[in-house]
């Protein structure tokens, strides 16, 4: 079982107390994924939030006609070594409609430590207790807003670059 001080070092249970760690240890799975696994594919049921502990994950869209994905598909890099906290955190898409996975998680390091949670059980343990629930939510809204910037970003670049070239 995963040890309480360390989920109370993870970010998104970080403002919680001894008592909300307690109820949340059980529910925590750690996992280790090796380089080339695939976390969840683009459009699979959102069903976990991930938090990456160590090592480092593409998050890649995936080509309509279904060929293979590559790191040139890489939207984003999900790096432990990143300062920004909300950079950690996979799978927010569990707590919005239509709750699908938005994109492809890839290891990229030989191993990955992740740390997963059913989203059933964290909205169990919110309706239970909605402080909670309010310190967990007012964290991933950060971590929904640094995605929204990331893809602004990501969307600016790829226009520059065709006004430039002439794309």
């Amino acid at each position: 079982m995963i040890d309480i001080d360390l989920l109370h070092e993870l970010y998104p249970f970080r403002n919680m107390n001894a008592d909300h760690l307690k109820v949340l240890q059980p529910k925590c799975e750690e996992l280790e994924f090796q380089k080339g696994d695939k976390l969840f594919t683009q459009n699979d049921p959102a069903a976990h939030l991930w938090i990456v502990r160590e090592g480092c994950v593409d998050l890649r869209f995936e080509m309509p006609d279904r060929r293979q994905t590559s790191a040139d598909m890489t939207v984003d890099e999900v790096e432990v070594k990143q300062k920004e906290p909300e950079a950690k955190v996979l799978g927010w898409s569990c707590f919005v409609s239509p709750y699908k996975m938005r994109l492809s998680a890839y290891c990229v390091t030989d191993t990955v430590q992740i740390i997963r949670v059913l989203k059933s059980d964290l909205k169990k343990m919110f309706d239970a207790n909605p402080q909670m629930g309010y310190l967990f939510m007012s964290y991933m809204i950060q971590v929904v807003g640094f995605r929204f910037h990331q893809f602004q970003d990501h969307v600016a670049r790829n226009l520059g670059e065709d006004l430039m070239f002439g794309w």
